[in-house]
């Protein structure tokens, strides 16, 4: 409106010149007026073009892309491209040009001896410097850190994510343990050495040569990130929930690509095969999971959070009680108070005891607990607390074998 405004408080000037400029000025408002009133392109058309564009860019990832040439390119104007593109794979377009061409230099780091530079300017890159910094940033190592990774046994340490490793055939150089919690038994690393979160530092660690360090988001809490001095480290931002994503990232990290896929088909398959038996026996028969403290309950979530709503409801198909759906809908788990724990009548409690808490836990012996319809009819099934409180496939193994045991 202000340009508006502005070509008609000088519609009458009467320099020459002053006049060609106004004359040229409304001319652009009128281009920009019929621009914005193009007829746009049905949602399903706009659509097709945003797929074949990142399909040219996927094929074309060498060449010198552009937001401007991609955006002529699919026939749509800029900022609306950004926008739709963003929608249909959560990245601007130059970070997803980025990606396909890191992708594609992993392949040739591990398959081939060329040098960077080479490797650079067929991914796309111009500039060797510049390559090795962005790949850095997008996988956590250096291009030659990597290329190493591929070809060698590395001596990796993976507190709290030794559940990975494993998974993919690799064994940690030391494995965590804590004063409470101990180590995760459900592993068998019986013959690896130990690593105390709480007493030991980056000197113990020191002595056992690692090459690599792969930390989760606990690494603050435990002080930690001292030990990142020690060699190459990074840190998975995943949540724990996306443990497919965790596996797939922690394989590539490790030269174990090929070994995900089986890994992944083996614990859907169990899980398939555990959901039906389990709904021909089992029906509908409500479930719970508890965590129990020396002074609090928790309640743990349903089939998209935590550490074990996922397998229970989702994978395995149980039906949550009323109480997983009403109180901790949408959390990880919620913590409840006495009078909600009484409301909690579900056909069956799986209940972990928190170790920090010792075994004398006095909810165990009150009338509360006692009253409860699973207390009473014996469908209280204590689990191992490390193989339930964790996001691991292998720890999700457990948990199915687990509940075929106790409900089949």
């Amino acid at each position: 409106m202000s340009e508006l405004q502005a070509l008609h408080d000088k519609r009458d000037v009467e320099d020459e010149l002053e006049a060609f400029r106004h004359d040229i000025r409304f001319q652009q408002l009128l281009l920009f007026i019929m621009q914005q009133n193009l007829p746009l392109r049905t949602e399903s058309g706009e659509r097709r073009a945003m797929e074949q564009s990142i399909a040219h860019i996927r094929q074309n990832f060498r060449e010198e892309l552009t937001v401007d040439k991609l955006a002529d390119h699919a026939g749509i104007v800029r900022w609306r491209y950004s926008r739709l593109f963003k929608e249909l794979t959560g990245e601007i377009p130059l970070h997803y040009l980025n990606g396909v061409r890191v992708e594609q230099a992993k392949k040739l780091l591990a398959s081939t001896d060329e040098r960077l530079f080479s490797i650079a300017q067929s991914v796309g890159y111009s500039n060797e410097y510049y390559f090795s910094r962005r790949f850095k940033q997008s996988v956590g190592l250096t291009p030659g850190q990597y290329r190493r990774h591929q070809r060698e046994n590395i001596r990796v340490f993976a507190p709290f994510i030794e559940d990975y490793l494993l998974a993919l055939g690799v064994r940690p150089i030391m494995q965590f343990t804590h004063d409470h919690w101990g180590r995760q038994e459900y592993l068998g690393l019986d013959d690896v050495p130990e690593f105390n979160v709480v007493t030991d530092n980056e000197a113990t660690l020191s002595g056992f040569a690692p090459e690599f360090i792969l930390m989760d988001t606990g690494i603050e809490r435990w002080g930690m990130d001292k030990l990142t001095s020690l060699a190459p480290s990074i840190q998975l931002s995943y949540k724990g929930e996306e443990w497919r994503t965790t596996l797939h990232s922690i394989a590539d990290l490790l030269g174990k690509a090929e070994e995900v896929s089986p890994v992944i088909a083996d614990y859907e398959n169990k899980a398939a095969a555990a959901k039906a038996k389990l709904l021909r026996v089992v029906k509908r028969q409500t479930v719970a999971c508890l965590r129990l403290s020396a002074d609090r309950v928790q309640l743990y979530g349903g089939p998209d959070h935590g550490y074990t709503g996922p397998v229970l409801y989702r994978d395995l198909g149980l039906s949550p009680h009323l109480l997983v759906e009403k109180l901790a809908k949408g959390l990880r788990f919620v913590e409840l108070t006495m009078e909600e724990l009484a409301l909690l009548d579900a056909d069956h409690l799986f209940i972990t005891i928190d170790p920090t808490a010792g075994r004398q836990i006095e909810l165990l012996h009150s009338p509360l607990w006692r009253s409860l319809p699973a207390v009473r009819n014996g469908s209280v099934h204590e689990v191992d607390f490390l193989s339930w409180m964790n996001y691991g496939v292998l720890s999700h193994h457990r948990k199915i074998d687990d509940v075929l045991r106790v409900l089949c």
